[in-house]
């Protein structure tokens, strides 16, 4: 579980670092939001705790620059002075927590173990929404238009009336459908489909 820390000051940096690696968290420290732009990979489960007042890109600019480029980043703000409006903005934008400098230590602590707990969370669902596409598209033409019709709550006999067919070949392309998809009732692959259709 990896920490970003984004802050202009080195003892503030040395000084959180210090903090949560002692909590057995991985830390990678910036001290600008251009050197965390180019530098920070992609070590998942992960969060920011960034600095709002900084020289260059400030903090609301770089959650701007996080959210147009599609990431997805739990992110804590620290500010030496609390402002509802900015803290509003940063919220708005999807902000897990605003803390004002010097911050208490288990209100930090608690903030990145919940901003972590969040971000496992999304990556969770991402990859089962990424494996739901994938079975999706190993389905044939009439499979999926079998799949659509079995998630309405149709019987095999009215899906295989709807479709001009037999009930027998109903069968067998629902059971395809249900082996492919790897689902093992019509409410799982209801749930599969609420997933991706987000």
């Amino acid at each position: 579980m990896t920490v970003f820390i984004v802050d202009d000051e080195a003892s503030v940096r040395r000084a959180l670092g210090r903090l949560l690696r002692a909590e057995g968290f991985e830390v990678v420290a910036f001290a600008s939001g251009a050197e965390f732009l180019t530098g920070h990979g992609q070590m998942r489960p992960a969060c920011v705790v960034l600095d709002m007042a900084m020289p260059g890109t400030n903090g609301l600019e770089l959650q701007q620059a996080l959210v147009e480029m599609g990431s997805t980043l739990p992110i804590i703000f620290l500010t030496g002075r609390a402002d509802v409006p900015m803290c509003a903005q940063a919220m708005k934008r999807g902000a897990v927590d605003f803390l004002t400098k010097p911050v208490n230590d288990e209100d930090l602590l608690t903030a990145v173990r919940r901003a972590l707990t969040a971000d496992h969370a999304d990556s969770e669902s991402r990859a089962g929404r990424e494996g739901t596409i994938t079975r999706l598209a190993s389905l044939t033409p009439r499979e999926r238009e079998v799949l659509d019709l079995v998630i309405t709550g149709l019987l095999n006999k009215q899906i295989a009336a709807e479709l001009g067919t037999v009930e027998k070949t109903i069968k067998v392309h629902r059971g395809r459908v249900m082996e492919k998809m790897g689902a093992q009732s019509v409410a799982e692959l209801v749930r599969m489909m609420e997933r991706v259709s987000r």
